[in-house]
C-alpha cells in the first residue's frame, strides 16, 4: 500500500495508477491539501475501473492556510468526513525562517491544526500529520487533543519525540527518502515494524525521480534492507498496519 499520494498533482495519472497496479500496489491513499484536492480525492475514490483501490483522506495542508479558505474547508471536511478514511494532510510546519520567527503565524497554524484534530477525534478518524520543523508541537497537540490514531508522515524529528509518539500508539510512514536521508533512516531504524507504513508522497522528486505510487516499492526495499528483514515480511506487516489504522481492506 502507498498510504500517502497526492494524485491530483500527478501528470500521467491514469498511467501511474496502471503502473502501480502492475507493480503489485493494491491500495493508494489519496491525500489532500485543500478543499479542491479533497473533492478530487473523494471523487476518484468512487472510480470502479481501476485495478487497485483508492481511498480518500481530506484536509488542509499547513502550507495552504489562506484565512479566507480555512473556515469553508473545515466546514467541507466536517460535512464529508464520513466519506473519507481519514483526515489529512494537516499539521504544522515551522521549517521556513519567516514562520520560525513569527509567533502569530505559528499560532494560526496551531489553531487550524487543532480544529482538524478535533474533527478527527469526534469522528474517530485517523489523522495524517505533517510536522516538519514542528515535531514536538505536532506530537504534543495530537496527544493533548486525544486522537486515537495518527500517522506522522515522513517523520524526521528528534529521537525523544519519536519515542513519545510511538508510546501513544501513533505510526510513522517511510518515503523513498529512506534510501539516503540520514534523519529519516534514523527514525525508521528506531521505529518497530508494527508502527510503520509505506508511502511515496507522490509526485515528490527524490534525487531526480518524480515519484508515483509504483515507487512505494523503493520505500519497501529500503526499509527491508535497513531493518534486515525480507521484503515480504515488511510488505505484509505494513499492509496489515494500514488496514488496521484506516479500517480498510486491501
Amino acid at each position: 500500500m502507498d498510504v500517502h499520494a497526492h494524485l491530483e498533482d500527478i501528470t500521467d495519472l491514469e498511467g501511474a495508477i496502471r503502473r502501480a497496479a502492475e507493480a503489485g500496489v493494491v491500495v493508494v491513499i489519496a491525500v489532500s491539501v485543500d478543499a479542491s484536492s479533497s473533492k478530487f480525492a473523494l471523487d476518484i475514490s468512487q472510480r470502479q475501473d481501476y485495478a487497485l483501490k483508492i481511498y480518500p483522506v481530506i484536509g488542509l495542508h499547513p502550507w495552504n492556510l489562506d484565512l479566507k479558505e480555512v473556515e469553508p474547508t473545515l466546514e467541507f471536511v466536517e460535512s464529508t468526513v464520513d466519506q473519507a478514511v481519514g483526515i489529512g494532510e494537516v499539521g504544522l510546519d515551522y521549517w521556513y525562517k519567516e514562520i520560525r520567527k513569527d509567533d502569530e503565524k505559528k499560532r494560526f497554524q496551531q489553531e487550524v491544526f487543532g480544529a482538524f484534530l478535533k474533527i478527527a477525534k469526534r469522528h474517530a478518524k485517523p489523522v495524517i500529520i505533517h510536522s516538519r520543523g514542528a515535531w514536538e508541537d505536532a506530537v504534543d497537540m495530537a496527544i493533548e487533543t486525544g486522537v486515537r490514531k495518527a500517522i506522522f508522515h515522513w517523520f524526521t524529528g528528534p529521537s525523544g519525540t519519536l519515542i513519545k509518539l510511538l508510546e501513544q500508539g501513533f505510526l510513522v510512514s517511510a518515503t523513498p527518502a529512506v534510501e539516503y536521508s540520514k534523519e529519516h533512516r534514523r527514525v525508521i531504524v528506531n521505529t518497530p515494524l508494527e508502527s510503520l507504513l509505506l508511502e511515496t508522497d507522490s509526485p515528490v522528486n527524490y534525487r531526480g525521480l518524480e515519484s508515483e505510487p509504483a515507487h512505494v516499492a523503493r520505500s519497501l526495499l529500503a526499509v527491508a534492507a535497513l531493518k534486515g528483514l525480507s521484503e515480504n515480511t515488511v510488505a505484509e506487516k505494513t499492509t496489515q498496519n494500514a488496514s488496521r489504522i484506516f479500517g480498510i481492506e486491501p
